[in-house]
């Protein structure tokens, strides 16, 4: 049996055409009422590093360049999206249990000083997120800030996940 690259190539342009018509949602709410630097300050340094560095997939606000108009790289991207939200959004955080904010603030050090936070896919095309020593450090600082104040403020036990209950009859 004989490939036809022509008619694979046609079909292949043809998908992408017809995924051209596919717009997923965008993250642009911009909502702050619930921001986690809304009860645990920042500094506008620290302000900067973040916007620049983690607030593109963390946040109720993306920066979408114009690569995403093109599918599926904008469904790619809309996913990617809403997965890191679902890991962590710092417009949201403010509202959530204090046991969920220490944790993800354990996070939050964890990944940035093991230099997995940002992405390296983030970086490679957003270079100025690539985090300095210093920038790692206000990051981290901030994240140990929050957790201390956490600490000194809320009674031991509610900084400790609760255990998740098991099904019945096991």
């Amino acid at each position: 049996m004989k490939i036809n690259k022509r008619a694979i190539g046609l079909s292949l342009l043809g998908i992408v055409a017809v995924l051209q018509f596919i717009r997923p949602s965008k993250n642009e709410s911009n909502d702050q009422t619930n921001n986690i630097a809304n009860k645990y300050p920042m500094s506008q340094d620290l302000k900067q590093v973040m916007e620049v560095a983690c607030n593109d997939c963390h946040s109720n606000l993306t920066r979408y360049p114009w690569y995403t108009n093109i599918q599926p790289v904008g469904l790619w991207m809309a996913d990617h999206v809403k997965e890191a939200k679902r890991e962590i959004n710092f417009s949201e955080l403010g509202k959530r249990p204090v046991w969920l904010i220490n944790h993800k603030m354990e996070e939050v050090i964890e990944m940035v000083k093991e230099g997995e936070m940002p992405l390296k896919s983030y970086t490679w095309t957003h270079g100025d997120a690539k985090l300095t020593e210093p920038q790692k450090g206000m990051i981290t600082d901030w994240a140990q800030g929050v957790m201390d104040s956490l600490k000194a403020n809320n009674p031991a036990d509610s900084l400790i996940m609760p255990k998740r209950r098991s099904a019945p009859g096991k």
